[in-house]
């Protein structure tokens, strides 16, 4: 290995000078001239700028070889030593920045499942449904949300029961659903050590890609919708490298930290048609976990309901004319990944995934829906937002049609808790109020 005593003493025999003559010349101890050529020891700052003076070479140069030795002789392990020193160039060029990005990436909590904005979230409801739940029901060992959402309803579950089935038809659910829950092999570090890199990244370097095109200057900052379509084509290139939990949890995490600088209310049927302030990205990993005894589809729930068996099924249907695939098309989008031709000022895809519960069908498919079940309990959650003056938030099922349909399959009662909704428009929801309808199936 080369070092810093190598190169004095070969600019040395290069210059035909002798120790002793650099002694007379320089004032070092001719003792200490030989150990440093020898790497006993390092010179210190004055004695490298007496040295370079007489062997007339840029004294920085040598400053810059002392401490490649110093670093290099504090490390035992050659691989912590490199990444030792990837670091100290990311500290050098980026300076303050850096440490918010250490911060935000390593020192603070990971993010939890129901810290993304979603319509329609439960997260603020969910004591109450399973205090209602346990009032109603009694022996549940297992249970299913077949249109689970952000997930959080079913990640009590995971707590209370021994088996949960998950379903939801969107592509980004499912991939958080196996980032959070799924069984399967995973490397935290190794984790880490990637997201680390994608915080470093310059969006001056990147060049434009797929989504900074299309979502660039409208849901994202431009320079950060680079460095998310980057990102998300990285992520795919190193997918041979990968277990499927870690490509899921890489892809969670992604949806979960960009959803904190977009530029929307909460969805992207829209976004806010204003100059979008610069919020750097910097990933913070999710709370990934393994959770045994869990199963996740991404299914058609009436279709779903005709192939499982489970003690509750929790059913938590969109109400109104709002398609969830189209309110989340930029992380269908990001999550296919399949630079789909995109449409309108909104720039979605071609609709996908569309749901019968956002149509006039919506009864008859929760009346089939229910039929089907095999179950001893269902629960169902509903909102009052069918008294909306808007008519596409206006709930395709009615209140008592809803107990009508439950009814046909069992005894129902019927339970009421004050909450304020959701809402990006103009109604003003008076009296607002959650529902949750606890039928006990007939045998």
């Amino acid at each position: 290995m080369l070092r810093l005593g190598d190169i004095l003493k070969t600019i040395r025999e290069e210059k035909g000078l002798q120790l002793s003559e650099v002694q007379q010349q320089t004032g070092i101890d001719m003792s200490q001239l030989s150990r440093f050529e020898t790497g006993k020891r390092l010179p210190t700052v004055e004695q490298l700028d007496l040295l370079s003076a007489l062997y007339q070479i840029d004294s920085s140069l040598l400053r810059i070889e002392r401490e490649s030795d110093r670093i290099i002789t504090s490390f035992d392990d050659p691989e912590l030593g490199l990444k030792s020193l990837e670091v100290a160039k990311e500290k050098l060029t980026q300076g303050q920045k850096y440490l918010n990005m250490f911060r935000d990436s390593n020192l603070a909590e990971p993010l939890g499942l129901s810290s993304r904005r979603y319509i329609g979230s439960k997260a603020k409801l969910v004591d109450w449904i399973y205090e209602t739940i346990a009032e109603e029901t009694n022996d549940i060992h297992s249970f299913c949300d077949i249109f689970a959402g952000t997930g959080v309803v079913a990640e009590r579950a995971v707590q209370l029961y021994d088996n949960v089935i998950l379903n939801d038809l969107l592509y980004s659910n499912n991939v958080i659903y196996k980032a959070f829950f799924a069984p399967g092999e995973w490397n935290r570090e190794k984790l880490c050590d990637i997201i680390t890199g994608y915080n470093a990244l310059d969006p001056d370097r990147i060049q434009p890609n797929y989504f900074s095109d299309n979502f660039g200057g409208k849901f994202f900052e431009e320079s950060e919708a680079k460095r998310i379509g980057y990102i998300r084509q990285d992520i795919e290139n190193r997918r041979h490298s990968l277990t499927e939990k870690e490509y899921a949890v890489l892809i969670g995490t992604l949806i979960y930290n960009i959803d904190k600088i977009a530029n929307t209310l909460g969805h992207f049927e829209a976004y806010i048609q204003k100059p979008i302030s610069h919020k750097p990205l910097y990933l913070k990993l999710i709370e990934a976990r393994t959770v045994p005894g869990i199963q996740i589809y991404r299914e058609d729930a009436n279709q779903l309901a005709r192939h499982i068996h489970t003690d509750l099924v929790y059913i938590d249907p969109p109400y109104n004319s709002r398609q969830y695939s189209r309110f989340y098309h930029v992380y269908e989008t990001l999550v296919k990944w399949d630079y789909p031709d995109l449409f309108g000022v909104a720039m979605k895809p071609a609709p996908e995934n569309m749901s019968d519960y956002c149509s006039n069908r919506a009864g008859a498919a929760m009346l089939d829906l229910v039929q089907h079940l095999d179950c001893h309990y269902i629960a169902v959650s509903y909102n009052n937002t069918y008294k909306s003056k808007s008519s596409s938030s206006e709930n395709k099922i009615q209140l008592e049609e809803l107990r009508n349909i439950l009814e046909t399959v069992g005894p129902t009662t019927v339970h009421e808790h004050k909450h304020r909704a959701f809402n990006a428009g103009k109604t003003d929801f008076k009296d607002h109020k959650e529902y949750l309808f606890i039928t006990t199936v007939n045998d």
